[in-house]
């Protein structure tokens, strides 16, 4: 019974802090590729561009980076190494601690894992759901985490996003219905390349979450293989054991 109770907990707890954090809005699929290396490479320009000014990767190394996503040493450390730091070293930024929760709240949270904690789903969806909210001291908003203390770091590539409304008929009244959030082409991405984008950089998340996860899923399918060939071997062997005893 204890058994029980523990395997429905280890299935709900993640949904249950889902619910906690406030969110209620709809995830869209992250359909990213962990074998697919240029969608990593840009994910990881991405990161070292927009992202890594405020949130660290320190349980991340460059050369583990450039190594598993096939980037040459020299042009790791010549375009993804801004701080001065050594390609051996784990990825930090030069943010002072104390700083930075008086500008932001709070600490802005290191990044290694945090697609393993909140979920791929969730980071595409939320990177999309940035809006225009001039009562916020960084003038945005978001959907998926309400009173978000993160600027929109990607704005310059999506343009300014607001809130759509269109008129429509509703119970025989005209009213302004919300039909989601749509950017005002300033961005130096179209809407199709933005999200591609996002994606990119969620890929690359993922990855840095758990960088043996490729290698592992394909020892996984050997590991069912040779079970497979065991069990015939096995049930072989068992009935050429029993065989004078039936």
């Amino acid at each position: 019974m204890i058994r029980t109770l523990l395997l429905i907990l280890a299935w709900t707890l993640p949904g249950l802090c889902h619910a906690a954090d406030g969110h209620s809005v709809h995830l869209d699929k992250a359909r990213y590729d962990l074998s697919d290396k240029a969608s990593l490479q840009r994910g990881a320009r991405l990161y070292m561009n927009y992202c890594l000014g405020c949130h660290q990767m320190q349980y991340q190394r460059y050369l583990r980076t450039a190594d598993d996503l096939g980037i040459p040493h020299d042009l790791m450390e010549k375009n993804l190494v801004f701080t001065g730091a050594k390609i051996g070293d784990h990825i930090r930024n030069a943010m002072p601690v104390e700083q930075a929760a008086a500008w932001f709240g709070k600490i802005p949270p290191d990044l290694t894992l945090e697609a393993r904690v909140r979920g791929a789903d969730w980071i595409y969806t939320y990177l999309r759901s940035f809006y225009e909210d001039e009562s916020r001291p960084f003038g945005v908003n978001n959907e998926v985490f309400k009173d978000v203390g993160m600027p929109h770091v990607l704005q310059p590539l999506q343009g300014v996003p607001r809130k759509t409304y269109e008129t429509r008929l509703v119970d025989g009244e005209e009213k302004q219905v919300y039909v989601g959030i749509k950017a005002d082409g300033t961005g130096e991405l179209s809407e199709e390349a933005y999200d591609k984008a996002v994606l990119d950089l969620v890929n690359f998340l993922v990855y840095t979450g758990e960088p043996m996860r490729p290698q592992a899923e394909q020892l996984g399918w050997k590991v069912l293989v040779f079970l497979a060939i065991f069990f015939v071997l096995a049930y072989l062997l068992k009935k050429e054991y029993w065989r004078d005893v039936h």
